[in-house]
């Protein structure tokens, strides 16, 4: 049996938002500076490795809470929408000097504003609709920005304080405009072209800026902009962020962008290109392993995330029926040992097994490991 290390059920939260592991002993207290007044708060000392981001204790939400998941088509947008935006902080911001904070500048107030067509609203993102059919609105005007994530970098400043050092933006865009001709009539899609979708989203996003300059408190710190391509509905893979961009300290201006190059893929493929192909079979072989351990076939599904056309994680979900806890624990055993002899070692792996009653294992092999860490849910 591979090592068995307790991996908290809330781990996933955790590394999207970049929180920290519990807060230690030799923990400070600060006081922030706010425009309203100063107030305690402390810095945990504690991270999870180089990568992810402290955060400061008591926890602040976001001031949009709750906004984003009326705005975006799926959870799965939701999740890589916010930590696709802490992967482009981390080329500016390093985790190993500044803290992370939800956003606190951008309220529901001023994001719905924002978000919606410049008839409705004067400082409406999106374009006029004014007199246009549906149809003629889909092809010519449709809604280009679904939400704006935001995320706050602090460091410290001084004794005991602690001071905003940057905030990062994500425009979340969407890929396909969905509409109907008529009240309660059937849904049209209509596709956006990639690079309209990307010079709209490069123009919205020279207009945030100077909006967020004017705001108190952000005339001067640096400013980190991604562009967030959105899936369509209905899918099971995320949609990623196409190219970033960052303004200077005081300035207004965004510098060239940066194309990013990532993508989501759903395994097994029935016919995948040559860079998908090793894979594509290490996953098919690891699947054939698994529905052999049981009298009916698992519904295994894996999405592999890609950088530069090479594969950086695997994620793996494995729906089985409850049988109990021993089965279970014997079945987790047995897939750990399977990731490790199917997949190549420099490939992280994450593997969920779930059954009606929710989540019952976790087995996360990370790059270039020799065992795997177990997570039982229930035991």
């Amino acid at each position: 049996m591979k090592r068995v290390r307790w991996i908290p059920a809330l781990l996933a939260a955790a590394l999207l938002a970049g929180c920290t592991s519990p807060l230690s002993k030799d923990s400070k207290e600060v006081v922030t500076q706010t425009k309203d007044d100063s107030e305690s708060t402390i810095i945990p000392n504690t991270t999870i490795d180089g990568q992810y981001y402290r955060t400061l204790l008591p926890y602040k939400e976001s001031a949009s809470r709750g906004l984003i998941v009326s705005n975006i088509y799926s959870n799965y947008d939701i999740r890589e929408a916010e930590s696709g935006l802490t992967r482009i902080s981390r080329k500016m911001y390093d985790p190993e000097k500044y803290f992370f904070q939800e956003g606190q500048y951008l309220d529901k107030d001023t994001l719905t504003s924002w978000l919606a067509r410049s008839n409705q609203d004067e400082l409406g993102l999106n374009p006029s609709d004014k007199g246009l059919t549906p149809t003629q609105r889909a092809k010519k005007a449709p809604i280009y920005l679904a939400h704006i994530v935001e995320q706050d970098y602090l460091t410290q400043s001084g004794k005991n304080k602690v001071k905003l050092s940057g905030i990062s933006i994500g425009l979340a865009l969407n890929s396909v405009y969905y509409y109907q001709k008529e009240d309660f009539g059937a849904t049209y899609d209509e596709p956006i072209k990639d690079d309209v979708l990307e010079a709209k989203g490069k123009t919205i996003a020279k207009q945030v800026v100077q909006r967020l300059r004017a705001i108190e408190g952000l005339a001067n710190v640096p400013i980190t902009v991604g562009l967030f391509k959105q899936s369509a509905r209905g899918e099971i893979i995320p949609g990623t962020y196409i190219a970033y961009s960052e303004v200077g300290e005081g300035k207004t201006t965004l510098k060239d962008w940066k194309e990013l190059k990532e993508t989501y893929l759903l395994f097994p493929m029935s016919n995948p290109s040559d860079q998908y192909r090793e894979v594509n079979d290490n996953f098919k072989a690891f699947k054939e392993k698994i529905n052999g351990y049981f009298t009916n076939s698992a519904n295994i599904i894996g999405t592999g995330y890609y950088t530069q056309d090479k594969v950086q994680s695997l994620k793996i979900e494995i729906p089985i029926k409850f049988y109990g806890s021993s089965e279970i624990t014997g079945f987790t055993q047995f897939a750990s040992s399977e990731v490790l002899k199917q997949f190549p070692k420099d490939l992280r792996v994450e593997l969920s097994v779930t059954s009606v009653n929710g989540p019952e294992a976790l087995i996360v092999k990370e790059s270039n490991a020799t065992e795997t860490y177990i997570h039982l849910y229930n035991e």
